[in-house]
């Protein structure tokens, strides 16, 4: 079982998913909705996902701060916090970049001043970013565990890479009550 392949897999959805639904809000917020604007908004955004989405761990991230605060692993809480850590590293450099890049573009006489312009995206997309991930997470998790095979409460305990004690392997979930 290839767990990187699995995490390449997790950060193409999520990256996408979140791309488009950022990009989608942000048009729509903006009061200045174009199909162009949308979609090099979306091209950008979806780059920069990816990118992060590559050099970040968010798993290992993820278990350390879970593992930090105390709280169990897969556990409610536990997954509000690594929603939190997954927006607080996505939502903001997205949020950069596509207020930036709008700002840019404009074609007013007077533009708005910048810092306001990102803060209040800012704000929303937080909001927004936090609610797609905490909610897609689990459901693109089941969706790439079944296509790759693996048991729905994650890789067997003892399964290669899932070493008990070692750090940044993920932690095997007892067998789901039916």
């Amino acid at each position: 079982m290839n767990m990187k392949k699995i995490g390449i897999q997790m950060s193409l959805l999520m990256g996408i998913t979140l791309s488009f639904c950022l990009s989608l809000i942000g048009n729509l917020t903006s009061g200045h909705f174009t199909i162009p604007g949308f979609l090099i908004s979306f091209v950008l955004s979806t780059v920069i996902s990816l990118i992060i989405g590559f050099l970040v761990p968010m798993k290992k991230v993820g278990d350390s701060v879970t593992a930090k605060l105390g709280l169990r692993p897969h556990s409610l809480p536990a997954h509000a916090v690594e929603s939190l850590v997954s927006d607080l590293i996505y939502t903001p450099v997205i949020t950069l970049a596509m207020v930036t890049l709008a700002y840019f573009m404009m074609q007013a006489p007077e533009k708005p001043p910048f810092l306001p312009m990102f803060l209040s995206s800012l704000l929303i997309s937080m909001l927004a970013g936090y609610v797609l991930i905490f909610f897609l997470m689990p459901l693109f998790m089941k969706l790439v565990f079944k296509k790759n095979g693996v048991p729905m409460g994650g890789p067997p305990a003892g399964a290669p890479g899932n070493a008990p004690g070692v750090p940044g392997a993920p932690a095997g979930r007892p067998p789901e009550k039916k």
